[in-house]
């Protein structure tokens, strides 16, 4: 039904995709996976019109196309679902349905009657019941995302894109959305699949195509392959390759005995964390490992306050500390290095000083006037320590490289002088050598007694760097390593093996009562 032979697309500097050869056939569901990065988004991108290709070849039904917008594409019966529900919140929930092809009447005005009773069937059908009159907004956003799945099945589309459907849903709408699925592929619709939930993708779908760093690395029927091979395959580790005696860890600085200094207990996030409790004491390197999508990134914001948790606490060497809140997290010795330092760490646009200042200002001002000779020392202190590489202080960060980027947040954290570093994927995107100083940089971080929550999709920077792994799945702690166990043959176990989450696992029941005020 849809398929490319040898795309390629490139970005300054980043080529995203590699010479990929996909094919979405008709009544079949057909998974798209891989980790951050991998290319499935520039993928779908492609096949529905918002990016064009550099090469290669799009057919769709027989015939080569090349979309020029997405509305071709849905005009031509592709239609997408993204997991971050792209409706009109303002507008009523009939007016999303039909959004651009509302029923009229004789005169040319809408038929607001039809297209309620039609709205009311069409989720009915998904086993929602609501008001269809009333506001998007209004509805919860796992009723939002029904609806923007009513939409896609309602435009008569042969080929029905789903990015991560179930993220929003609770356990009962996703058995209603496995039905619908199932509807669509008895009815001939090719429906592509992205999740990173392997038990979804082994229960609903029918082919798999693996993408790693851009190219296709496998493809084939899903039940021919084993969830340990597919692990595998998606983090780039050989099974065969992965010494099963083990890379022993060795307890170098921290004191096995030591009180934590930070203690995470039992933190839930409505459909993203069930219960997740983490441990770190002073010196120690303790990983978070699990699949993109497996509730690590949350783990490490609900921690520094930049996810409101519904239940749960944080414990900073013996203070419990205000859940939710980045200041009280910041003011309790908590640091986080997010996942995507454009996006949520750097300001491209202020110099090297000013990035590293950035969040020691309140602590080097007084009275409004701020200690520009202290900064300075600082700025000096943490370029030569972390050895970051630019002209002058005044250089603008966004001028440097990604590893030298990835060491001015380093530095304007280490500024704050915390106790506890919660890094998350700190060295991607970073070429070899400024790799090896993040992680040497880490381990002399560790040895000065600080505290430091590992999140990385490499399996063997993790390994290597961390004391222990907790492994998580489906935003729930399935296993932790420590000792001889801690290896890439028992974390890909781990990942690949680990019982279901459950339903209470998606947050079901879980309401906003429980957050720490």
């Amino acid at each position: 039904m849809l398929s490319v032979n040898g795309l390629s697309k490139s970005f300054p500097g980043v080529k995203a995709l590699s010479s990929v050869d996909f094919t979405a056939r008709a009544g079949e569901v057909h998974a798209l996976i891989g980790e951050n990065g991998a290319g499935k988004s520039t993928l779908i991108k492609v096949l529905t019109g918002v990016y064009q290709p550099d090469e290669g070849e799009v057919t769709y039904d027989g015939a080569p196309v090349r979309f020029a917008t997405p509305l071709q594409a849905q005009h031509a019966g592709i239609s997408t679902i993204y997991q971050e529900v792209n409706l009109v919140p303002l507008m009523s929930v009939a007016r999303n349905l039909f959004l651009g092809r509302e029923p009229r009447g004789r005169l040319g005005l809408i038929d607001f009657r039809s297209m309620h009773r039609q709205a009311e069937a069409a989720l009915r059908d998904l086993g929602l019941r609501v008001d269809v009159r009333r506001p998007l907004r209004e509805l919860g956003v796992g009723a939002q995302q029904m609806v923007a799945l009513a939409r896609a099945v309602s435009v008569d589309a042969r080929v029905v894109v789903m990015d991560e459907p179930t993220s929003s849903l609770e356990p009962r709408e996703v058995r209603t959305l496995f039905g619908v699925i199932r509807m669509l592929r008895e009815r001939g619709i090719a429906v592509i699949y992205v999740s990173h939930r392997l038990d979804e993708l082994y229960e609903i779908c029918d082919a798999v195509t693996v993408l790693r760093d851009g190219k296709v690395v496998h493809t084939g029927r899903i039940a021919e392959l084993e969830r340990l091979r597919l692990v595998a395959l998606m983090l780039g580790r050989e099974i065969a390759d992965v010494r099963q005696e083990g890379l022993t860890k060795f307890a170098g600085g921290h004191d096995t005995e030591a009180e934590p200094v930070l203690e995470a207990q039992e933190l839930t996030v409505r459909h993203q964390l069930h219960d997740v409790s983490v441990s770190v004491r002073p010196g120690e390197v303790v990983g978070l490992g699990g699949l993109l999508g497996s509730g690590r990134s949350e783990t490490a914001k609900a921690i520094a306050g930049a996810l409101p948790t519904d239940s749960g606490r944080v414990v900073v060497a013996g203070v419990r500390v205000r859940t939710g809140s980045t200041p009280a997290a910041i003011r309790a010795g908590i640091s986080l290095l997010p996942e995507d330092r454009k996006a949520e760490g750097i300001v491209p646009g202020l110099s090297v000083r000013e990035n590293i200042a950035l969040a020691a200002l309140p602590g080097l001002s007084r009275f409004g006037l701020v200690d520009e000779a202290r900064i300075d020392r600082i700025v000096e202190t943490f370029m030569e320590r972390l050895r970051i590489k630019a002209a002058s202080p005044q250089q603008k960060v966004g001028e440097l490289s990604g590893g030298n980027q990835q060491k001015v947040l380093l530095a304007r954290w280490l500024a704050m002088q915390p106790k506890v570093l919660l890094l998350d994927e700190p060295t991607r995107g970073i070429d070899v050598g400024a790799k090896a100083e993040v992680q040497k940089l880490i381990d002399e971080l560790a040895d000065d007694g600080l505290g430091v929550l590992l999140i990385s999709s490499d399996p063997e920077e993790l390994i290597e760097g961390s004391d222990r792994v907790i492994v998580l799945k489906d935003g729930a702690v399935v296993e932790e390593l420590t000792g001889d166990a801690v290896t890439e043959d028992r974390l890909m176990r781990a990942i690949a093996t680990a019982p279901a989450v459950t339903a209470t696992a998606t947050g079901e029941g879980t309401g906003p009562g429980g957050h720490d005020d």
